[in-house]
């Protein structure tokens, strides 16, 4: 198998951390996600020394300036986004006490907690990922408890975050939240039911609407101190930062659905392997799903789940993306698009899949203006690779993320 590299590889003085400058990305195939989704045959993608694209188009309309490093490749698309993981906070050891700081379980509901102070950027996990061609990761704390923590969205390349508004797209991307028997804190402590959990998040959502008002008082003398969990929720149900709920027995689905029309914050439903029996419902209240993994195993609150969920999205015209999502296991997380793979073996398009875990997850997260697509302007983050990125037999053979080759490894 030729190495699409070649070129690069050639210049042996250099290696991806220094491979910066001026880009010429020259696929047989290339996917730009945009307008209806089609790829390009013979396509180009000029990078700019910005990090930025400057123009997309096939090799007659797009002529390679003089000086423009050229890769080829036999395809090329958008950088890949998982939409919701936990890389860089739970690692590749698996030691509780090492790498593991995607759950704090010493209380029920804790919104304060900042995924960028957890956040290892050089863990393994993180280059593992990015070397299969992923740039993007909305990540932070997992499932399991009735609120987790919060979220956020960065590049891979991102080892340490000294400055959290340069070093993420979002340092605050979300707020998780957990209903079901997943999010039971079990023994004797609460919450242990359904019926606790959803008065205990209601319970919360209401002292938090009247903290709320308090901090909107125009007598600065009556707003009350700073308190980091009511002024995160705060942020919810401002409809600034959307709660992320894992959910995935349709009844589970359906409180989560009554919450969001009680409170009227944005609500992302994660998971949802029940979905299928509120498509409708889903639908009227306009609520995105981040669709549970597709291989994930199907036993307790997943039990029900079905390869076809994606296609059945799709076919209600509901939003939604792929996410590698959380693993109790080695090696902590999958690959998301592997999961949109074999949700094309069960109905869906083959671009749609690929748009799930590109420009449709892109929007779903609300960082459209920067990832997912391939058009001028937008970051300049590509995924190369030696057939179908869909197919199982199929290589990442190189990475470039803001115009920067950082992965030359065939994975």
């Amino acid at each position: 198998m030729s190495n699409i590299l070649t070129p690069i590889l050639l210049a042996s003085a250099l290696t991806s951390s220094t491979l910066t400058a001026q880009i010429a990305i020259e696929a047989e195939t290339l996917y730009p996600m945009t307008g209806d989704l089609k790829p390009i045959k013979n396509g180009v993608v000029l990078c700019g020394a910005s990090g930025k694209i400057e123009k997309v188009g096939t090799a007659a309309e797009v002529a390679i300036p003089i000086g423009y490093q050229r890769i080829k490749a036999k395809v090329a698309m958008p950088g890949i986004i998982d939409a919701h993981a936990t890389v860089g906070l739970s690692g590749i050891l698996n030691s509780d006490k090492h790498d593991q700081e995607q759950l704090e379980k010493s209380a029920p509901i804790q919104p304060e907690l900042r995924a960028i102070d957890a956040y290892n950027g050089r863990d393994p996990l993180v280059k593992w990922v990015r070397d299969l061609g992923i740039t993007t990761v909305h990540t932070g704390h997992a499932p399991g408890a009735l609120v987790s923590g919060q979220t956020m969205i960065l590049k891979t390349n991102v080892t340490s975050i000294t400055d959290a508004g340069k070093d993420t797209l979002r340092q605050f991307a979300m707020v998780a939240a957990t209903l079901g028997s997943d999010g039971f804190a079990g023994g004797d402590k609460a919450p242990g039911s359904r019926a606790k959990s959803l008065a205990m998040l209601r319970e919360n959502l209401l002292k938090t609407q009247i903290h709320a008002r308090k901090l909107a008082d125009k007598d600065q003398d009556k707003r009350p101190e700073p308190d980091l969990r009511m002024d995160a929720l705060v942020q919810v149900l401002e409809k600034k930062i959307p709660l992320l709920v894992s959910a995935h027995r349709h009844h589970d689905i359906a409180a989560a659905l009554r919450l969001q029309k009680e409170f009227g914050f944005k609500l992302v439903l994660d998971g949802a392997s029940e979905a299928y029996f509120l498509l409708d419902e889903i639908k009227a209240a306009g609520v995105p799903i981040l669709i549970h993994p597709t291989m994930a195993r199907p036993y307790s609150e997943r039990e029900n789940m079905t390869f076809t969920l994606a296609a059945k999205l799709h076919a209600a015209k509901i939003p939604f993306a792929f996410q590698s999502g959380y693993e109790g296991y080695v090696p902590k997380t999958r690959v998301v698009h592997f999961e949109a793979a074999l949700a094309v073996a069960y109905g869906l398009p083959h671009e749609r899949a690929l748009a799930g875990c590109t420009s449709a997850a892109a929007k779903l997260l609300g960082i459209e203006d920067r990832v997912g697509s391939l058009k001028p302007g937008m970051d300049a983050d590509l995924a190369l690779f030696d057939g179908d990125p869909l197919e199982t037999v199929t290589h990442c053979t190189g990475v470039v993320i803001e115009g920067k080759v950082v992965s030359t490894e065939v994975r």
